[in-house]
C-alpha cells in the first residue's frame, strides 16, 4: 500500500500534464523549422507542462491563421510585408528563433557532390537549362560523369517561406528571374512539378531520377540526399551547414529583424540562408484571451531563444547570434496585455 502511494505521488509531481500552470498553445506555419520545433516543443512540455500544438502547413498558412486570430502564434520563413502588417487586425511582431539553409538537392546516379553557380541554378528553374550534361554544368563540375538526361524541376505547390527565401535569392542573382518571376511565397513557376511542404518536395525528388529541387537542409540530410555547393558572392563554392548559415547572418540587423540574408556579402557565408520567425500579436488581450495565456506564450518564446538554442545545431539549424538574440529579447519584452508588459 505504501509503495502504491509512493508511485502515485511520484507521478503527480513528475508528469508534465499534471503540473501546476499547465497550458496549451496552438501554432501553425512553416515546414522549414518543423524538425527543430518538434524537438523544442516536446522538451518544453517535459520541462514546464505547457503543451504546444504546432501544425506545419506552410508559411502562408501560418500568416493567414494568425491574422484570422485562430492560433496563438504563426511561423514563417518569409517576413510579413509592410502592406500585410498595415492591414492586420492588430500589431504583429516577428521573433527570430533560429537560422536555416535552403539546400539545392537532386537525384542522380551515385548522387555525386555537385557545384552550381548562381546563373546555372536560375536557368535550371527558368527552364533554360534542361539536361544534366549541359556544358555549363559540366564546366562547374570537372571530373563528374553527368548523364545525358532530362532535368526534372520540383518546387513547392503552396505558399511557402522556403519558396520566398529561394526566389529572393534567385531575383538577386538573375535579372531574367527578377523580370519574369520575381519573389514570393508562391510564384508562377516557368517549369516543374509542385509538391506540398518540404517533406513532399524531398519525396518527389527521391522518386524521380534526374530531379532537382530546393528543401530546408535538414530534410535533405534526413533523407540521405546530396546537397550542392553553391558559389557565393565572394566566388567561393560553399556547402550549407550551421556554420556557413550563421556566417551569412553576420550583417547589421534592423530592430524588427525583418531582413533577408540571401546572396550574403560574408565571404564564407552560404548564400541561401534565412531566419525563421514566430509571429505574434504585440498585445495579447484579444478575443477573450487570458493574461495567463499571454504569459505562457512569452515564456515559451523566451525559452526558445535561450535554453532552446542548444538543440538547433544537432538538427542542422544555426542558433541565433548574440545580436539577433538581443533583438529577439527586446521584441518579446514589448509584448503586452492591455498595454502592460507581460514578460517578467
Amino acid at each position: 500500500m505504501l509503495l502504491t502511494c509512493f508511485f502515485l505521488l511520484l507521478c503527480l509531481f513528475t508528469c508534465p500534464a499534471t503540473r501546476a500552470g499547465s497550458m496549451e498553445l496552438i501554432g501553425a506555419g512553416a515546414t522549414f523549422p518543423y524538425p527543430l520545433y518538434s524537438k523544442l516543443f516536446y522538451v518544453y512540455w517535459q520541462q514546464t507542462g505547457t503543451k504546444i500544438n504546432y501544425q506545419a502547413i506552410g508559411s502562408g498558412g501560418g500568416q493567414r491563421q494568425l491574422v484570422n486570430m485562430t492560433v496563438d502564434f504563426g511561423c514563417s520563413d518569409a517576413f510579413m510585408s509592410d502592406e500585410a502588417l498595415r492591414t492586420a487586425p492588430a500589431e504583429i511582431l516577428h521573433v527570430p528563433t533560429c537560422l536555416g539553409a535552403v539546400a539545392v538537392t537532386y537525384n542522380l546516379p551515385g548522387n555525386p557532390q555537385l557545384r552550381f553557380t548562381p546563373d546555372i541554378i536560375a536557368d535550371i528553374f527558368l527552364g533554360k537549362v534542361a539536361r544534366w550534361n549541359e556544358p555549363r554544368i559540366i564546366a562547374a563540375n570537372p571530373g563528374q560523369n553527368l548523364p545525358d538526361q532530362d532535368i526534372a524541376v520540383v518546387h513547392r505547390s503552396e505558399g511557402s517561406g522556403t519558396t520566398f527565401v529561394f526566389t529572393d535569392y534567385l531575383r538577386k542573382v538573375s535579372d531574367a528571374w527578377e523580370k519574369r518571376v520575381g519573389r514570393g511565397k508562391a510564384v508562377n513557376w516557368p517549369v516543374g512539378l509542385g509538391s506540398k511542404g518540404n517533406p513532399g518536395v524531398a519525396g518527389v525528388i527521391k522518386y524521380f531520377p534526374g530531379a532537382i529541387g530546393y528543401v530546408e537542409l535538414g530534410y535533405a540530410l534526413l533523407n540521405d540526399m546530396p546537397v550542392a555547393l553553391i558559389r557565393n558572392k565572394a566566388g567561393r563554392f560553399v556547402r550549407p551547414d550551421p556554420k556557413t548559415t550563421s556566417i551569412a547572418a553576420d550583417i547589421p540587423l534592423p530592430e524588427d529583424t525583418r531582413v533577408t540574408l540571401t546572396d550574403t556579402d560574408a565571404p564564407l557565408g552560404y548564400p541561401i540562408s534565412s531566419f525563421t520567425w514566430l509571429l505574434v500579436f504585440k498585445d495579447q488581450a484579444y478575443r477573450g484571451r487570458s493574461e495567463a495565456k499571454g504569459k505562457a506564450l512569452t515564456g515559451a518564446l523566451w525559452w526558445m531563444i535561450h535554453e532552446g538554442q542548444q538543440y538547433a545545431e544537432p538538427l542542422h539549424y544555426a542558433p541565433l547570434s548574440p545580436e539577433a538574440r538581443k533583438k529577439a529579447e527586446n521584441i518579446i519584452r514589448a509584448m503586452s496585455y492591455y498595454g502592460s508588459p507581460i514578460h517578467p
